[in-house]
């Protein structure tokens, strides 16, 4: 399953190569993966089933890459991939050979199929879950494949939005379901038979009536039909749709027993097959009476799995496939009619079906099979449904009503698409190909063929049927059972949605009368609220106040700190509390405390950034005392490099003091809540530990690394995934506030100053400041040790496997010689001290600590393990050379980018928009 599931990715992310290459023609060759999923579907199910595969996936946190084979789920891999390989042929006629959009639309297709497969043969709810989401995020990419569109942006938008809520619900739901079996395996589920809380089954039956678009949630399924054809044929006739449908299967045997469960399922799914198939009588777009005729067929579906009886379930899984075989082949019919005549209005077309008689033979041989009518695979489905509800009166009236509509709206479809029409003049036909009739007439055949199979289909399916507790009313799944009270209520069916369609006029206006408010409407009108919720609520808390998100932030982490206590009592706190260790320490402190006393009563904005700063050397101090010279060496550095960031950014602000609007008690009051907030989680964090602490453990893990510095160890062996990740996003975030200074420049370069150098006297730098600006101490000082301070960060950066030091250390100290060189000469001293692009720096940083994560597993090991080796370099002597340098190196390299980034936003760009203020 996992290769069929690499072939689709693989597939898919070649998908725009191929159809730049092959034009429409690389559908066929899409068409391949779904088609290898059909043939190992096909050899599963003669091999034997059931047929179980399973791959650790995090071990710690107990996922796994667990699928499993068995009846049910065939049935639905054959429909899945079956299905989706026609309708990739058939697609490659649909579309027209200069398409933009073909290799967009083949990848999202295969990727979709990809998706459904791994839904369908998941074995775990969480890896269930997983694939779920991914069939939400590729039908939003396929309903909106014409971004042009604002019908197709707002259809998968509104799919999106809907289909994801309802996920995260079942989500939800899978978690108390996992956590209450004490496993997450399905299949186990199914055996155990758990009694979880009621919850659950709601949260799982909301997820499931939002993918299966059933009321309240059908209105994303009707505007989904502003996606392309054959789209609609795949997703919303064989596959998407059919997920929630499987979900209720899939767990019905679990429990279907159980009263809330069968409640919600029968009655949700009645009423969704009696009101779409009342709403399909009033379409007049082909395509849209499809649309709701497939909402009232979903909901039969749903309302049989939901039964929760052996009887309801086999006649589940007959109409399932009976569903998919004539709902596809109608969806291809339409897309054929509308690339005939150009469009799909009921009102313009008369004498299509004489024009177009193999389509139209197969439309009617799939519509006798959708109103149910022998001897086909819909009728053999439709008599099992009546036959296992004659002892549920309430059901089998919703379903024999839902099937008189049904009737209805299937003879209108035909009489709507082919029909010679009074007063309509015959619609002009273009020929039809060959590859788009034949997925068509394959599909509407093999209702026909199949039907004759039943009773072997019954045995075949009893693997799943069979788990069902209750056995219900004896079911007869035949292509013909002989004269019997299901037949005579099947007529009485019949009959009824024939008179509905001679009085469609009437019906039709009475629908519309009815018709209190468009689903869609109220869809938007509830967007709409939200929006202007969310706007109001921005508005509210974020009013562009840097100090008010500051505030807000710390009164949040004041009110956690409150609410745990209130909730859940007084904390114990078995922590060994010390005075100081060294004399020095206390010292300190009582510095650091005058100095963050002193901030609250500082007006000056620069003398605030320094008496911050001082608060920022004194913990660095402590460090220091504490005995870690890597925490303190950055600590020092990043505080210097921080400083220097306030007094570039100052220069923006005014430069009077501002009036603080809080009053000096309250700040002081919120200050000593947060420190007393945070230390106290601290200590109960450090109180909570019931194993042993993994600081012992590092020791061992560094000496295995080859890295005598514990710190470096655990930057970059023990918890390089972490350093991975914080250069990432720092990264990003430096971009993002730069960007943000160069809003209004379609240039990122450092544009030079108008004079370089002074007309006369000595000159130390290639660029100096203007008169009155320049220093010429200061730029001796700078020339003398710029290059001395950039050998000590490379020192730096050589030294931290042994010493104190690392990568991030030596680029900050990089950084720093970069900035004395922009701080002595000016923007165009910036330019010269750093010919490189810092995008280029930050890119190749990132690149090679990304390259040394891969490498390992080039080796055959893990993502992110260092290798190492020790030679023996003659006149040097022993060496140990690790790719770990290669990933401080990474570090070194992007901290270098992110200061040269920011000193090319905040200092350079700064200084030409001041220059250009002063100038005009």
């Amino acid at each position: 399953m996992e290769s069929l599931l690499v072939l689709h990715a693989v597939a898919a992310a070649g998908a725009p190569w191929l159809a730049a290459r092959l034009g429409r023609a690389s559908l066929a060759v899409l068409a391949l993966p779904p088609a290898a999923g059909f043939c190992v579907t096909v050899w599963l199910a003669v091999r034997g089933l059931p047929v179980s595969q399973s791959r650790p996936w995090a071990p710690v946190l107990g996922l796994e890459l667990a699928f499993r084979v068995d009846t049910l789920a065939v049935l639905m891999l054959s429909l899945v991939t079956g299905v989706g390989a026609l309708v990739l042929l058939y697609s490659v006629r649909y579309f027209s050979a200069g398409d933009d959009g073909l290799g967009r639309y083949g990848g999202a297709m295969v990727a979709f199929a990809g998706s459904m497969l791994g839904l369908v043969a998941a074995d775990d709810l969480l890896l269930l879950y997983v694939f779920w989401e991914l069939t939400t995020v590729f039908s939003y990419l396929l309903i909106g494949s014409d971004p042009e569109s604002r019908l197709s942006r707002q259809a998968a938008m509104k799919a999106l939005v809907v289909t994801t809520s309802g996920g995260l619900a079942m989500l939800a739901g899978f978690v108390v379901i996992g956590e209450t079996a004490g496993t997450y395996r399905i299949s186990e589920i199914v055996a155990r038979h758990p009694d979880v809380a009621p919850v659950a089954l709601v949260l799982v039956l909301a997820g499931a009536l939002t993918k299966s678009a059933l009321f309240p949630f059908s209105t994303w399924l009707p505007a989904a039909m502003a996606a392309p054809t054959p789209v609609s044929a795949y997703l919303h006739a064989a596959a998407m749709v059919k997920a929630g449908v499987y979900v209720v299967a899939r767990l019905g045997p679990v429990f279907g027993d159980a009263a809330l469960w069968r409640a919600v399922a029968v009655s949700f799914g009645l009423v969704t097959m009696l009101l779409g198939g009342w709403r399909a009588l009033r379409e007049t777009d082909l395509k849209r009476l499809l649309a709701y005729g497939t909402i009232s067929q979903l909901g039969f579906l749903v309302a049989l799995f939901g039964a929760g009886d052996q009887g309801a379930a086999l006649a589940g899984v007959a109409m399932l496939l009976a569903h998919a075989l004539f709902k596809a082949t109608l969806f291809l019919v339409v897309g054929i009619v509308d690339r005939a005549t150009g469009t799909r209005e009921i009102g313009e077309l008369s004498g299509v079906g004489r024009a177009m008689p193999w389509v139209c033979g197969a439309a009617v041989l799939a519509g006798a099979s959708m109103a149910g009518l022998p001897p086909l695979a819909g009728f053999a489905g439709k008599e099992a449904a009546l036959e296992a509800l004659l002892d549920t009166p309430i059901p089998l009236a919703g379903v024999i009503a839902g099937s008189a509509l049904t009737a209805a709206y299937t003879l209108r479809f035909l009489w709507g698409a082919f029909a010679v029409k009074p007063g309509v003049p015959p619609r002009p036909v273009d020929a039809t190909a060959a590859l788009m009739l034949t997925p068509a007439a394959l599909l509407a055949a093999l209702g026909l063929v199949l039907a004759p199979f039943a009773p072997w289909y019954a045995g075949a399916m009893s693997g799943y049927t069979g788990t069902f507790r209750d056995p219900g009313h004896e079911v007869h799944l035949a292509a013909w059972a002989g004269f019997s009270v299901p037949l005579l209520l099947s007529a009485a069916a019949l009959v009824a949605g024939a008179v509905l369609f001679l009085a469609r006029e009437p019906v039709a206006r009475l629908g519309a009368a009815l018709g209190v408010v468009e689903s869609s409407r109220l869809f938007w009108a509830m967007v709409r609220r939200f929006d202007r919720f969310a706007l109001q609520a921005t508005g509210l808390v974020q009013r562009g106040s840097v100090p008010d998100y500051l505030l807000l932030t710390l009164l949040a982490s004041v009110g956690v700190g409150l609410f745990s206590v209130a909730y859940g009592g007084a904390p114990r706190l078995d922590v060994p509390v010390v005075g100081w260790q060294r004399p020095e320490q206390p010292v300190v402190v009582a510095l650091v405390v005058a100095a963050a006393v002193m901030a609250l009563r500082v007006r000056s904005a620069i003398l605030l950034a320094i008496v911050v700063g001082l608060t920022g050397y004194g913990t660095a101090l402590l460090f220091l005392f504490h005995g870690s010279p890597d925490l303190a060496l950055t600590q020092f550095l990043a505080e210097t490099l921080s400083l220097v960031v306030f007094a570039l950014v100052l220069r923006r602000l005014p430069i009077d003091p501002a009036r603080g609007r809080l009053r000096f008690p309250f700040r002081l009051a919120v200050g000593l809540a947060v420190g007393a907030v945070a230390t106290g989680a601290g200590m109960v964090a450090m109180s909570a530990r019931a194993t042993r602490p993994v600081g012992e453990l590092m020791g061992a893990a560094a000496e295995q690394a080859g890295i005598a510095n514990i710190v470096s160890a655990v930057i970059l062996d023990i918890r390089a995934w972490d350093t991975l990740g914080e250069s990432a996003v720092l990264i990003v975030l430096t971009l993002g506030v730069t960007s943000l200074v160069f809003l209004r420049r379609t240039a990122y370069r450092i544009e030079p100053a108008g004079t370089r150098r002074r007309d006369r006297g000595p000159h130390w730098l290639a660029s100096t400041l203007p008169h009155g600006q320049w220093a010429l101490a200061f730029e001796v000082a700078i020339t003398l040790t710029f290059h001395t301070v950039l050998v000590l960060s490379v020192f730096l950066l050589f030294i931290g496997h042994s010493g104190v030091g690392g990568g991030f250390a030596g680029g900050i100290v990089a950084g720093l010689a970069i900035t004395a060189r922009y701080l002595a000469g000016g923007r165009n001293e910036l330019a010269a001290a750093v010919p490189v692009h810092a995008g280029v720096l930050m890119g190749v940083g990132l690149t090679l600590t990304t390259g040394t994560a891969l490498a390992g597993l080039l080796f055959g090991t893990a993502a992110l393990q260092m290798l190492s080796a020790d030679v023996a370099v003659p006149v040097v002597g022993h060496l140990h050379l690790s790719t770990g340098l290669v990933f401080d190196l990474g570090v070194y390299l992007s901290v270098v980018g992110m200061v040269q980034d920011v000193l090319r936003g905040l200092g350079a760009e700064l200084d030409r928009q001041i220059d250009a203020e002063t100038t005009s």
